[in-house]
């Protein structure tokens, strides 16, 4: 069967998982990256460092963001969402990002790039201090959409 998310189900992928891909648009290029991220109901919230991703949305901060939670190629979902990029600058929306990004449940074995502190899986008692870019996408528009083998339900509705 195949079919489309319905609200509630759209959020429960995006609160689930961890990586998504975010899709991004200047100067007449098309980029389209994967990013380790937490949803908290209205944002998207990242951490990265200089770079084509990051100067692409601070160009044009419309972006797209995409992420899927796949059983096997017979049962899978699908979210795309549209967005407005905001780089958080100021130090409290800056600590509360990072705080939820590092209050995630992370699988057991992950890459360095998942780490926001360098004294992970322990807080940052200083997050003034981390280096890299902290922002968030302000979610407006999101679509979803699965399929589900007859025969097996990977998936609760």
């Amino acid at each position: 069967m195949f079919g489309n998310l319905n609200h509630h189900e759209i959020e429960e992928v995006l609160k689930q998982q961890i990586v998504g891909h975010i899709g991004c648009h200047a100067n007449d290029v098309t980029y389209v990256v994967p990013i380790s991220y937490v949803y908290d109901g209205t944002y998207i919230y990242g951490y990265t460092f200089e770079g084509m991703k990051l100067n692409m949305m601070r160009a044009n901060p419309k972006v797209c963001f995409q992420v899927d939670n796949l059983s096997n190629l017979a049962n899978w979902q699908s979210v795309v969402t549209w967005g407005r990029f905001e780089e958080l600058a100021d130090s409290e929306p800056r600590n509360q990002a990072i705080q939820k990004l590092m209050s995630r449940h992370l699988p057991m074995i992950h890459s360095e790039t998942m780490h926001i502190a360098p004294q992970w899986p322990f807080p940052a008692s200083d997050t003034e201090n981390l280096k890299g870019i902290t922002f968030r996408i302000r979610l407006e528009k999101k679509t979803g959409r699965y399929e589900r083998s007859s025969d097996q339900h990977y998936f609760a509705t």
